[in-house]
């Protein structure tokens, strides 16, 4: 009760922080959606940070470790830490660029101008919005995969049904309700503000839960080598355990192929709509040199740590149950289907850390990583139907500045409740790891669109369109076979995101060259 006591206060803290930011707000709809272009070097580096660091991260990337090993650090942050800074200085600040010279808020007013298409907009706005859903999912089913085993126990009499922990719809209705109250008040400077704080608990956080964990181990050589014991009397594709704690599967090792094709995964920064209105926020071209050099030592501070105490926890965890689980593990384990991955993290806080408030702290700072990522998600969404299909439709000049705010916020409170409902019934699905990749797949494969739009003057409108069909016929047939989120590779080991970029790549090439160029004008008006 004391972690849980001390997770609400942190909300409160947040909550008061990110509200006290309204009084900068100065109630346009351009301070609204991109903060009047004001935010900083470090409020722009916290706050694009925070968005891309998420429950995948934390939650997801421990699990991952458990699951597969130390190599899941090479999977995503090593090329993270590289790819993404790559991204932000090739793609970012070119967005920036034209988006301020241009007056746009959103990605699909890009492409609309960058092809002179109207229609272009109405096709990619539901592929942005199906992407972005399960983005919201996992952050949402990440609090309760978190919170689920930190409060067993503790309501035995109000929440008898859940064995006594807090159950899913009151979690996610308090990290929604959150959320969404300082984004319905402040919109993206309070998202900055927010995340900037966000981000600095769960970094700290996730290094004091690394050093705690390792000390109970015996420190942080002991951790390692348990860990090596625990894998020495196993086989590389080689436990399925059932019983009390449910069944999962281990597949120790990554094949080289699936290795070398993640990398694409990480190009899904280029094309993240709510990633572009936070680049839009930035004061100047100066304000990204902090982020593109300091964001990959970031993605080091926090992955480390959570791959690591994956790893760790294979020498607790995965013994068959009879035998070496503590005990009350099992019993949280038999209450939290598919709990083996998405809730390692919280197991290892809970039955290896001893002290309430460092538990507490550290749930904090996981709550924190997974707001950090709502709140820009949802301002995106609701900036791109007010923008993208309402105004577009309709004529700006038809509503005024508060009306569209309105407008904003209530699509915002839609999204919100559709996340809400969704995750409820999806709860007990595929894990937060693999739900993120095939999200991230979808916005990676689409960054074949966006860099010819920048880079490709002789790209065209029927290209473009040839591209996004490309990109989705083969996404959704890969998600199909996948069992809709689960871990899927095709000819030996190659991740599908990479089939599907060189599907929207080609396509995009090809109907290009044999297709009228767009106009002077076009050219001219984003390549001068």
């Amino acid at each position: 009760m004391t972690s849980l006591i001390i997770i609400g206060i942190y909300l409160c803290l947040l909550l008061s922080l990110a509200l006290a930011s309204k009084r900068l707000f100065r109630g346009t709809s351009k301070d609204y959606f991109v903060a009047s272009h004001s935010i900083g070097p470090f409020l722009l580096l916290m706050s694009v940070f925070g968005t891309t660091m998420t429950a995948f991260a934390l939650v997801g990337s421990t699990g991952k470790a458990f699951q597969r090993g130390v190599g899941t650090y090479g999977l995503m942050a090593s090329s993270s830490g590289l790819i993404h800074a790559a991204c932000f200085f090739l793609i970012g600040i070119k967005l920036w660029s034209i988006g301020k010279r241009h007056g746009y808020v959103t990605q699909i007013q890009f492409f609309r101008g960058r092809f002179d298409s109207s229609n272009l907009g109405y096709l990619l706005f539901p592929i942005l919005v199906g992407l972005v859903v399960p983005y919201l999912l996992i952050g949402v089913i990440g609090s309760y995969r978190v919170m689920g085993p930190l409060t067993k126990g503790l309501f035995p009499n109000a929440f008898a049904a859940y064995d006594g922990s807090l159950p899913p719809w009151l979690i996610g209705a308090v990290i929604c309700g959150v959320v969404l109250t300082y984004i319905f008040a402040g919109g993206s400077r309070a998202a900055a503000w927010a995340n900037t704080f966000q981000t600095l608990v769960f970094m700290a956080m996730g290094v004091l839960a690394f050093f705690m964990i390792s000390q109970k181990l015996g420190g942080l050589g002991a951790a390692i080598e348990q860990a090596n014991a625990a894998h020495l009397v196993r086989t590389p594709s080689e436990l399925e355990v059932t019983g009390k704690a449910g069944s999962f599967i281990r597949e120790v090792g990554i094949p080289p192929l699936m290795f070398l094709t993640y990398m694409f995964i990480p190009l899904s920064v280029g094309m993240f709509p709510h990633l572009f209105q936070h680049w839009l926020t930035a004061r100047s071209a100066q304000s990204f040199k902090l982020t593109v050099v300091a964001h990959p030592l970031c993605i080091m501070i926090v992955w480390v740590p959570c791959v690591l105490m994956g790893l760790w926890a294979t020498g607790v965890f995965s013994a068959t149950p009879s035998d070496a689980w503590p005990a009350p593990a099992l019993g949280i384990m038999k209450g939290l289907p598919d709990a083996s991955v998405g809730a390692v993290l919280s197991l290892s806080l809970k039955f290896l850390v001893s002290n309430p408030i460092i538990v507490g702290l550290v749930t904090a700072g996981i709550l924190a990583a997974i707001m950090s990522s709502l709140d820009s998600q949802f301002l995106c969404l609701g900036t791109i139907f007010t923008n993208d299909i309402v105004l577009h439709a309709a004529g700006r000049e038809k509503f005024s500045d508060t009306q569209i705010i309105h407008l904003a916020r209530g699509f915002v409170v839609a999204i919100v409740l559709i996340t809400y409902i969704l995750s409820l019934v999806l709860q007990k699905s595929q894990n937060v790891f693999d739900l993120a990749v095939w999200s991230f797949s979808g916005f990676a494969a689409l960054t074949s669109l966006v860099i010819p739009a920048l880079y490709w003057k002789r790209a065209t409108k029927a290209g473009a369109y040839a591209c996004i069909l490309a990109v989705v016929v083969t996404w959704i047939s890969f998600f199909a076979k996948s069992g809709f989120g689960g871990e899927y590779t095709v000819l030996g080991g190659v991740m599908p995101v990479a089939i599907c970029f060189a599907a929207g790549a080609a396509a995009m090439i090809v109907v290009s060259l044999f297709t009228k160029p767009p106009s002077k004008e076009t050219v001219d008006k984003f390549f001068a």
